[in-house]
């Protein structure tokens, strides 16, 4: 699995940020294994400049693989739970595909 692109919107993307994004990507480089070539893009920020309360964080990862791209996004008040949260919905469409 290869990252090919961390963006930031809307924000400042931060080393921190950066090596949480691949420190949980890790997880899923033994389902990938299957695939190849296997490419991932991963979008990180808030929503608009202008919201202070609420959902106002967002991950999207995209992921292209041999038949097919994987797409997950999640909305959350916390920027780390969102992409918790995009992980383990990549994960399980990784996981559902491979079952077929």
């Amino acid at each position: 699995m290869r990252i090919t692109e961390i963006k930031g919107t809307n924000m400042e993307l931060t080393e921190a940020i950066k090596q949480y994004v691949e420190r949980k990507l890790e997880s899923l480089v033994s389902i990938c294994e299957k695939y190849s070539p296997c490419d991932v893009v991963a979008e990180v920020g808030k929503t608009s400049p202008h919201h202070q309360k609420g959902d106002v964080f967002y991950a999207e990862l995209n992921m292209t693989i041999p038949g097919a791209v994987l797409r997950a996004t999640s909305t959350k008040d916390d920027l780390y739970a969102a992409i918790d949260d995009v992980k383990d919905e990549l994960k399980r469409q990784l996981v559902d595909r491979k079952e077929r």
